[in-house]
């Protein structure tokens, strides 16, 4: 079947298969850069930027620990203006927890942030406000009171539940960090098993193709050959049906049309050989013939010659005839009666030599004419 499949359709084939293939790869490759994007942004922007935003939670509540612990031997003045900056670091730290509890929170993340909340809500309402208070009263009887009682009962809950909140960030980056790679694997081994089924069907397919036409390329060699070598005897098969075999095809009839050609040629060689033969004995027998012709216009040429001086020895005879009879009319009408008989038989002879004159003529011209047929 795959034998009546045109070349182009197969080349096609190949080019729509691998192309797939290279869609293919190309599509894994993306999906499996999304999910790390995917995955970088949520590390960045869930847990990245939380942590840092637990960091610096972290860092104000201990920044207000240490100026707390400061200002209890503190003057007035400098109490009020640390009052101030623990009431800063209060809205920073509120601002701060406001932005993290707006990013992407685990079940577990909830939970710890509840905490959190409920243990900074009772270490800022039962010790750090009414510490406040007392650094913008200027009391510092009060302020240690607050700092080494309640505060230091209070503010160890907070920095356990922000511990925990840190930790939790690490763990969840940890384990997004272990999805994205396993992912990454997932994808790198899809792609490579995809470049290598496409490399090994590229392989198949090609060799499948090559091969074909190859052999039908040889079929179509072996006659082009044999016609040029002049064997025009070779007797080639093919099944297939696309560009080449109907290549293959065509050069079969071709050479059976030379076949068909050289026969006509060779017979009308024959042909023509046999009528040359009888053409060249035609041209013998003529040329014997023309020989013989030759020799007989030779004789005939000598006999006139002997006829023609025959006649030119009896014109000659003729003249002397002539004179005689002139002479013999001369006597005969010197002699009367005798003379008029003589004269009348010179005048029969005068004719006579007439006409033996105009003979001579005539065969003068019979001459002329067989001299020039010699």
């Amino acid at each position: 079947m795959l034998k009546n499949v045109s070349v182009k359709a197969r080349m096609i084939f190949i080019i729509a298969f691998l192309c797939i293939n290279a869609i293919g790869i190309a599509l894994v490759g993306l999906n499996a850069l999304g999910n790390a994007n995917a995955a970088i942004q949520t590390l960045y922007d869930d847990r990245l930027v939380a942590l840092g935003q637990l960091h610096d939670i972290l860092s104000l509540n201990q920044q207000n620990q240490i100026s707390l612990a400061k200002s209890v031997v503190a003057e007035p003045p400098q109490l009020r203006a640390e009052a101030a900056r623990v009431g800063e670091r209060i809205e920073s730290i509120n601002a701060l927890w406001t932005a993290y509890m707006a990013t992407y929170l685990t079940d577990e993340e909830r939970l710890l942030a509840r905490q959190f909340v409920e243990a900074r809500g009772r270490f800022v309402e039962g010790s750090l406000r009414p510490a406040v208070a007392a650094m913008r009263a200027g009391d510092n009887a009060a302020l240690k009171t607050i700092v080494q009682g309640p505060m230091s009962q209070l503010y160890p809950p907070v920095c356990l539940a922000m511990g925990q909140l840190v930790q939790l960030q690490l763990t969840v980056g940890k384990t997004e960090y272990l999805q994205s790679q396993a992912r990454y694997q997932g994808a790198r081994r899809v792609a490579i098993c995809l470049a290598l089924l496409g490399v090994a069907a590229g392989l198949a397919i090609g060799y499948w193709l090559t091969s074909n036409i190859a052999r039908s390329l040889a079929a179509a060699l072996t006659i082009a050959e044999g016609v040029a070598r002049g064997d025009l005897s070779q007797q080639v098969d093919t099944d297939a049906h696309d560009e080449i075999g109907r290549l293959v095809l065509a050069l079969k009839r071709m050479q059976g049309s030379l076949v068909s050609i050289v026969s006509k040629v060779r017979d009308g060689t024959d042909t023509i050989t046999t009528a040359s033969a009888q053409i060249a004995a035609g041209n013998l027998d003529l040329s014997g013939r023309t020989e013989e012709q030759a020799s007989a216009l030779e004789q005939t040429a000598a006999s006139m010659e002997e006829l023609t001086s025959t006649v030119k020895q009896n014109a000659d005879n003729a003249r002397q005839a002539n004179q005689m009879a002139v002479s013999a009319a001369a006597l005969a009408r010197q002699g009367g009666v005798v003379v008029g008989r003589v004269v009348e038989t010179m005048g029969a002879i005068d004719a006579s030599a007439r006409k033996i004159v105009d003979i001579i003529g005539t065969i003068d011209g019979i001459a002329f004419q067989t001299n020039i047929l010699a």
